[in-house]
């Protein structure tokens, strides 16, 4: 139970990377941008990829009436998570110390993976929710109003998970550094409750 408790330490560890590295990126590619536009999504707020690129990506937006980015005080998500990830390494981490010590079973690493994975399909729906805000809650006073063939209003979300076409522009958006890690550190949680449940088993 040991070597379970240890990798129940490292595991949440794994989690501080989030406030360091991006958990998500979106780019923005057209044949006008030779270096495409790029959006890294913190848990604690949105930064361009380079210098320049929420300017811009802001400046594109205006024409077809999407709102700004929002600055981090303008969503209470960027405030939030930084404190749920802390409070999860926290549990995460005294869980793997009591399992080490013996004080409790590979079940509680078990809960801890089951939380951590519940949380995050909350906050992917919360994320997919603001996507769609942002793509189609459109100002009607815009200066460019384009349509779909059918005549409804085109709308503008970018996908989740993948890439998409809009307009001119290839939209491409995937995991960034901080979501791998995050999933690095929740693998090795589920292998200590993996190697807990062995022990307990061999000693019955």
């Amino acid at each position: 139970m040991k070597k379970a408790g240890i990798l129940m330490i490292l595991g949440p560890l794994f989690l501080l990377g989030l406030y360091v590295f991006p958990l998500w990126n979106i780019m923005l590619g057209a044949p006008q941008y030779p270096d495409p536009l790029g959006l890294n999504i913190h848990i604690n707020g949105l930064r361009g990829v380079s210098e320049f690129d929420i300017q811009n990506i802001d400046g594109l937006n205006h024409y077809i009436g999407m709102h700004t980015l929002p600055k981090a005080e303008e969503m209470w998500e960027f405030g939030t998570f930084p404190m749920v990830i802390g409070i999860m390494v926290g549990i995460g981490v005294l869980i793997g110390v009591l399992g080490y010590l013996g004080k409790v079973n590979y079940k509680w690493f078990l809960g801890w993976f089951l939380l951590m994975s519940i949380l995050g399909i909350l906050g992917m729906y919360d994320f997919n929710e603001w996507l769609v805000d942002y793509g189609t809650n459109l100002d009607p006073n815009a200066i460019m109003k384009l349509t779909n063939p059918d005549g409804s209003p085109m709308t503008y979300k970018p996908p989740l998970l993948g890439h998409v076409k809009m307009l001119n522009f290839d939209v491409t958006s995937l995991p960034s550094t901080g979501a791998w890690l995050m999933f690095m550190g929740m693998m090795l949680t589920l292998v200590a409750a993996f190697m807990g449940w062995k022990s307990t088993k061999n000693q019955n």
